[in-house]
């Protein structure tokens, strides 16, 4: 599985090969409740096949019908080819029309896909776990690529808009197996890198990463985590069950700067975790209330795929948090 957006992008590259006109659009502000966030993105095929979403699904009509009218030459408007920028919900009367909700409104980049040959070395980018900065001027339409850092953020001036791809949040899972690939997968359509530390090689045929963009990480988890460097765009989940592998990797993940800890197991085993790192290893009260377990949100999840579900949720809350106190 991929980032919803780089799928995008590949559908268009492959549109475009394929001999079909394509049309790129992109989320560059919203005001009031908009349903989705600046940089989401948006491809329209000439015959309006679709992939992605801008507003999910309030404006999606009208772009269909606005861009094939202008690749079958029906617009008169000053239309160049070049990227131009569409606004929606500009009156309270435009809001109701189109179904955005709460009165909001978005602004838009509409640009042609010209000139695709800046795609295919943004996704090789991206597949290889880099972060890609996509810089477009509006005035020529011209695409320039560049690295980019993991806190960057959409930026648009008006004349030039930068977005980034490729994974900005990292996720390091201690332990492979079933739970650990269902993880990994929900993970990866959220944009994280996710890295995978497993040093019992029985484990490492379940790793399996043709079916998600994730890499294993050789060596001890504790090794790991200190290698890695845990910041603020971290995530550290022990899975194993084996104190052996999760303890050491905790210690280290609850003195570093990640966003979240969290590990598998009871509340019984919870507790026997916490009594352990405390009495063996000396970390502090503060540091032990960091560590989220039982791992995830109270969902009653039983199965692999719904645990994941219920860790990626709480991971996400606390991401999503802790973004809200940074504004």
């Amino acid at each position: 599985m991929e980032s919803p957006d780089l799928g995008v992008l590949a559908d268009a590259l492959q549109w475009h090969d394929a001999g079909q006109r394509v049309s790129l659009i992109t989320v560059v502000q919203t005001w009031g409740s908009a349903p989705r966030p600046p940089g989401a993105l948006l491809a329209i095929r000439e015959d309006g096949m679709v992939s992605g979403s801008v507003s999910g699904g309030c404006v999606e009509d009208d772009l269909i019908a606005r861009t094939q009218a202008a690749f079958k030459g029906e617009v008169s408007n000053g239309d160049t080819g070049l990227p131009r920028l569409i606004v929606y919900g500009v009156s309270e009367a435009e809001a109701a029309r189109f179904g955005l909700p709460c009165g909001g409104s978005l602004t838009l980049v509409q640009e042609p896909l010209l000139d695709p040959s800046w795609l295919a070395p943004l996704l090789k980018r991206s597949a290889e776990h880099g972060l890609v900065a996509r810089t477009l001027t509006l005035a020529t339409g011209e695409v320039r690529l560049s690295d980019a850092v993991r806190d960057q953020t959409l930026q648009f001036d008006g004349a030039t808009l930068t977005t980034v791809f490729g994974p900005k949040w990292r996720l390091l899972l201690i332990g492979a197996g079933q739970l650990s690939r269902c993880v990994a997968q929900i993970a990866t359509m959220l944009d994280f890198e996710v890295l995978v530390c497993d040093p019992r090689e029985e484990y490492a045929s379940d790793l399996n990463p043709g079916t998600a963009a994730i890499r294993r990480v050789q060596g001890m988890p504790d090794d790991a985590v200190r290698a890695l460097a845990p910041d603020a765009h971290t995530a550290v989940v022990a899975l194993t069950h084996d104190p052996k592998l999760d303890d050491m990797a905790l210690l280290e993940a609850l003195q570093s700067g990640a966003f979240y800890v969290g590990a598998l197991g009871s509340n019984r085993n919870q507790a026997a975790r916490k009594q352990r790192l405390s009495q063996h290893f000396g970390l502090t009260a503060g540091e032990l209330a960091r560590l989220h377990g039982p791992v995830g949100l109270a969902l009653g999840a039983r199965t692999p795929a719904e645990i994941a579900v219920a860790i990626v949720a709480e991971m996400i809350q606390m991401k999503n948090a802790g973004a809200v106190a940074v504004a």
